[in-house]
């Protein structure tokens, strides 16, 4: 039986890997062997990233909405209580970026909620 060496379609295969591994260092864009374990590996964190980058964003909203709360006299905790209660559905992300944004806005909302906050 003659020897079977794949010839393009192992190629083919090596190249679709060698190419999602342009921009990497070293052996790791050029050694088939290497640069599958990059690949792979790559796609693991982008995969877990995609995830993590929601829950840092979220981070990010609330450490900001806490600031502008606390420039005007009201906590994070609080603020977000009143809100629910006057029924006020903006998320997080709209708030911090009206705080930043539209400090004058933002100031007005939380006087609009600030009777319905809840005391110690």
């Amino acid at each position: 039986m003659p020897r079977a060496k794949r010839g393009f379609k192992r190629r083919r295969r090596h190249n679709k890997v060698l190419k999602r591994a342009e921009g990497f260092v070293l052996g790791r864009k050029n050694l088939y062997k290497r640069t599958a374990e990059a690949v792979d590996r790559a796609f693991i964190y982008a995969y877990r990233d995609r995830r993590a980058k929601k829950r840092d964003f979220r981070t990010l909203w609330i450490a900001r909405l806490s600031a502008a709360a606390n420039t005007n006299d009201i906590s994070y905790s609080r603020l977000i209580a009143a809100l629910k209660k006057a029924e006020i559905k903006l998320d997080r992300k709209i708030l911090s970026d009206i705080a930043i944004n539209d400090a004058p806005a933002f100031k007005a909302i939380v006087d609009q909620v600030r009777s319905l906050a809840p005391a110690n």
